[in-house]
């Protein structure tokens, strides 16, 4: 079929090749670049649109098969790097064009939120910054949880400090960094022990200073920390930035299922993408027991409410006690204990997510 090895007969060969995810041709997407011939040999870049691509293996694995039933080819060699694509304008909740203001260098904004307290959130938005940095993409966290900021901590930052800068656009933070993860949060402009008794107003300017006066720089992925419940944090971020999706984290639990329902539905109406939902505390795992697991907080009410919603389950992550023991130390447990059943649970999540933005952001 066909008689010259060359480009034009290599990109018609992986033509057929899709991303699974996207469901389109890689050549199509324009996934494959740089083709080069050197005698039998075969080397092209494959672009993936995340390098947290959680089906990279298959993909490359298709495009080395595919090129392989070419005549004359005795090696091919890919590289393989990645683009996140920019998240698309999304309509704002009266239907209209968003006229929502992004962040400058950010490419997606992802907002990890909770129906009611206590379920995990922090831990699970931690974990996900941090599994996606490990993947080699560009990761920032804001803890938008002004009243209760507990990222520093979990981030291992928990004495760090940020820079103000004044400029002739105001004043600029600098982001602390950590485990590949750049930071901010009201826990490095306060006292430990200081409450924050802020009203709605003020609320709102702390979080648009965190959107829009920190030197983020480039980004791949914003996630955002929420505060739980549907209040006035939840209200300033869903009306000043275009967002690629909110995800959920409940437990089990009856009541956290009733309260996330209700966080679900409010980012719904806002026209915000709600990517899935994370049952998180799904069994506990005893330290001693490894094989064992038992239901503390009941079973299956991530699944089902999934399944009544129409949204995906991302992923249902157990209650270990490393898990707790990393976020105190500020170790996360991705990072201190990847091989765990909660890490790999989280890390598959963070990959799910990606995969998810990446396809609404090209479709």
């Amino acid at each position: 079929m066909y008689d010259v090895l060359d480009s034009r007969s290599v990109l018609e060969v992986l033509r057929p090749v899709e991303d699974p995810e996207l469901r389109k041709s890689l050549v199509e997407l324009n996934m494959i670049r740089n083709v080069k011939i050197d005698g039998g040999k075969v080397s092209f870049t494959l672009v993936l649109t995340t390098p947290a691509c959680p089906l990279r293996e298959f993909i490359v694995e298709d495009c080395q098969k595919a090129v392989k039933k070419l005549p004359g080819v005795t090696d091919v060699s890919i590289e393989v790097t990645a683009e996140t694509p920019q998240q698309k304008s999304l309509p704002d909740a009266s239907g209209g064009l968003s006229q929502r203001t992004g962040v400058p260098g950010v490419k997606n904004i992802i907002a990890v939120s909770s129906g009611k307290g206590g379920v995990g959130k922090s831990t699970v938005a931690v974990n996900v910054a941090v599994a996606l940095a490990q993947t080699g993409a560009k990761v920032g966290l804001l803890d938008a949880d002004i009243y209760g900021p507990n990222d520093p901590t979990m981030l291992g930052l928990a004495d760090a400090q940020i820079t103000v800068r004044s400029t002739e656009k105001g004043e600029i933070l600098e982001p602390a960094f950590n485990h590949g993860v750049k930071l901010v949060s009201m826990g490095f402009l306060i006292d430990r022990d200081q409450p924050v008794i802020w009203r709605g107003p003020m609320l709102n300017g702390v979080i648009r200073q965190f959107l829009y006066q920190v030197q983020w720089g480039e980004l791949d992925y914003l996630i955002v920390d929420m505060p739980p419940g549907t209040g006035d944090a939840q209200l300033t971020l869903t009306q000043a930035v275009p967002m690629a999706g909110a995800v959920i984290v409940t437990t089990p639990q009856t009541v956290a299922l009733l309260d996330s329902r209700k966080g679900l539905r409010m980012f719904q109406q806002l026209n915000i993408p709600v990517l899935g939902i994370v049952e998180n505390m799904s069994y506990f795992i005893p330290p001693d027991m490894p094989d064992k697991q038992y239901d503390i907080f009941g079973s299956g009410g991530g699944s089902k409410t999934a399944a009544e919603l129409g949204v995906p389950l991302l992923g249902c992550v157990p209650l270990e006690i490393s898990t707790r023991v990393g976020g105190d130390n500020g170790v996360p447990i991705v990072v201190a204990d990847p091989d765990s059943v909660s890490a790999k649970a989280l890390t598959a999540i963070a990959l799910n997510i990606a995969g998810k933005v990446s396809v609404a952001a090209l479709s």
